[in-house]
């Protein structure tokens, strides 16, 4: 799949502002396991953490639930973070060399002296905190405030999670493991992440496909240390934008009470 372009990555922060409201957002990213039976000869490699045989796809998606980057035949055993961290995409994102559009203010930003904030993609916890990357508070760190932002952020990720959703149920080849070795199951994958953007864009948009997702849980996921003070800052300062009057949805504060 080709890169954005800097126009690219400005409509898909468009589209995820409109439905998350959350600005300057130009992806979801996470992991997903494709089941394979076991390779010959691959010991435990391709072994995760829920007890079966897979290689991973890494994917980033827009708001209308498409690929804009995937990675695919990192060993099951791999974490997302660092398979992220290997990849093509992930090595220029931490080194700053993706072309994102220059820095912006954010919309509605007016209770205090507007910064320009880069734009960001979001994940879970298992990922590094970058200036460009962002991920949820861990549950030790967490006030009202954060909370707040754990949420606007979880709202904003689930799209990665639908995403992986519908290219399940619309190619059912993902609902058992593929019977092939990981070479054909590699390119058996990327060729259905290439068609259900086909199909997407052809179909459009279709309220049933976010009425079924499912988010992972993370008692599996861990965190990653040692973030940049610039990358704890701006994390900061989306959660102040979270939660001023002219920012804040009229329900997030019901989380709290969860």
């Amino acid at each position: 799949m080709p890169v954005p372009s800097i126009q690219d990555w400005l409509d898909i922060a468009e589209g995820f502002y409109t439905k998350t409201q959350f600005p300057n957002l130009v992806g979801a990213v996470d992991g997903k396991h494709v089941r394979l039976e076991c390779p010959k000869s691959s010991g435990t490699q391709y072994f995760n953490y829920k007890q079966f045989f897979s290689l991973i796809l890494l994917g980033i998606c827009d708001s209308n639930y498409c690929f804009t980057i995937i990675d695919v035949g990192s060993f099951g055993k791999e974490s997302d973070c660092n398979i992220f961290k290997q990849s093509a995409f992930g090595k220029k994102l931490y080194s700053g060399q993706v072309n994102f559009p220059p820095d912006t203010c954010l919309p509605n930003d007016t209770e205090r002296v507007p910064q320009p904030c880069p734009y960001v993609i979001v994940g879970d916890e298992a990922f590094a905190l970058n200036k460009h990357l962002l991920r949820p508070f861990p549950g030790k760190s967490l006030n009202n405030e954060r909370r707040i932002f754990n949420y606007r952020l979880s709202r904003a990720r689930q799209h990665i999670e639908c995403t992986f959703g519908i290219l399940s149920n619309k190619w059912r080849v993902f609902h058992t493991p593929i019977l092939a070795s990981p070479n054909v199951a590699i390119a058996i994958t990327k060729a259905a992440c290439v068609l259900h953007n086909f199909v997407r864009r052809r179909d459009g948009y279709i309220t049933e496909d976010s009425m079924s997702c499912r988010m992972e849980e993370e008692s599996e996921r861990r965190g990653v240390g040692n973030a940049s003070t610039n990358a704890k800052e701006l994390r900061e300062y989306f959660v102040k934008y979270f939660n001023t009057p002219e920012n804040a949805l009229s329900w997030q504060n019901k989380v709290l009470a969860m």
